[in-house]
């Protein structure tokens, strides 16, 4: 059946962008000097990459941080104290989670090594803002209301914080930070993930008022103010690597379809667009390729965005899933599913969605209609009436978001 392929796809892509190899890898060879090392790990892979670097350094680690997602911590690490906290919305555990960690590298000397593990969902989990909690959850709600990107909206969350573009780093001097990055975004921008704790910031504050004009964000004037002062441009304490990312996980998902039988066409690790357009796209694929005589398997990487108009419930996945119901209605043995790796697609327990050619028929017969399920944002109600939700838990990882096309024959 297309839904188990589908199943062992995502089990596949998943578990080799799982971060403990690419850590490992990160790690071979480092050496570190003979002062006080410490750890801090943020993100929704935060504990997996963490536990990967405790079990290399053992008891070289003196003291570490995990900082991750609600229900992401999979259970203690010698030395290492986990906290959970708000995303995509920073809350009060938050702001308590990262005066920790300040308190954690206040007063390190030359000696001393901050081994800083960085994975997506860095913004909202590592937070001391220089607003108030409300004025911060107000601009961010409404970034993630207009379909502002994550580099846009991270341009804009890092001038309000006083860990984000570089600042944590400073924070951190003399010390050396070592830094690595699981990345989630798209050409891996490393000011960009987790909003650049410790690297230096790319950004402009003309870019910042530029993207409050452009979405027609209301601030106030103390909002204003921040956005008009310059983050670091420079950092002389911090080295960095990059491990993991989306390309890694398309090149799994290949090759599981291989595996399968079905004929791989990578059509982009750089998916960057409206959910439904994305959907369309597909769907529009599968119409073309409807008289294939061969297994086709179509994917893409990357991440889209959904604009809300609606007050539905739930993401960027099923979103993009749902849409596609539309161009696949009726071809036989077509289908189409959509994961954000990390197992959490948007405000939901759900993963992402999975449609066929059948789904809209489905629907239909029990009275609901696709397109104003759409309109209102709720492709997660829709697509649990047709048992269309793929839910996974957390992954422990996070590189973005992966979208395949199958044509079965």
């Amino acid at each position: 059946m297309l839904r188990e392929d589908a199943q062992q796809i995502i089990d596949a892509a998943i578990k080799a962008a799982l971060p403990d190899t690419a850590v490992k890898k990160a790690l071979l060879g480092e050496t570190f000097s003979d002062g006080r090392l410490l750890l801090i790990s943020i993100g929704k892979a935060g504990w997996s990459m963490a536990k990967a670097a405790c079990d290399i350094l053992g008891d070289r680690i003196d003291d570490g941080i995990v900082i991750t997602k609600y229900d992401h911590s999979m259970g203690t690490i010698p030395r290492i104290r986990c906290y959970e906290a708000g995303h995509p919305v920073p809350d009060e555990n938050s702001f308590a989670a990262t005066e920790q960690a300040i308190s954690l590298v206040h007063g390190l000397t030359e000696q001393d090594t901050v081994l800083l593990l960085l994975s997506g969902g860095g913004s909202a989990l590592f937070e001391k803002p220089l607003i108030s909690k409300e004025e911060l959850e107000d601009v961010t709600n409404q970034l993630l209301a207009s379909g502002a990107g994550i580099v846009e909206m991270n341009t804009i969350r890092k001038r309000l914080s006083a860990v984000k573009g570089g600042k944590f780093a400073k924070l951190c001097e003399p010390a050396r930070v070592y830094s690595i990055v699981l990345s989630d975004i798209i050409g891996d921008p490393l000011d960009m993930i987790a909003s650049g704790p410790a690297y230096p910031d790319s950004s402009t504050c003309k870019q910042a008022l530029d993207i409050i004009q452009k979405y027609n964000i209301r601030i106030s004037k103390d909002v204003e103010e921040l956005l008009h002062r310059e983050t670091p441009d420079a950092l002389s304490n911090v080295s960095t690597k990059v491990t993991g990312s989306v390309t890694q996980l398309c090149q799994a998902a290949e090759l599981a379809c291989k595996e399968l039988g079905y004929e791989p066409v990578t059509l982009t690790a750089s998916l960057s667009c409206e959910a439904r357009e994305a959907g369309s796209f597909l769907g529009s694929i599968a119409r073309y390729y409807t008289d294939s005589s061969k297994s086709l398997a179509f994917i893409a990487g990357g991440e889209t965005v959904v604009h809300l108009k609606g007050n539905g419930k739930g993401g960027r996945n099923q979103e993009l899933a749902l849409s596609s119901a539309i161009c696949i209605d009726g071809l036989p043995d077509t289908a189409i599913f959509s994961v954000g790796s990390d197992g959490t697609d948007g405000p939901t327990d759900a993963a992402g969605g999975y449609v066929n050619g059948d789904t809209r028929k489905a629907l239909h017969q029990k009275g609901i209609d696709l397109s104003k399920m759409l309109d209102n944002n709720d492709a997660y109600h829709a697509l649990m009436a047709c048992d269309g939700l793929i839910i996974t838990g957390p992954t422990g990882t996070n590189v973005n978001d992966l979208s395949v096309l199958l044509i079965k024959r």
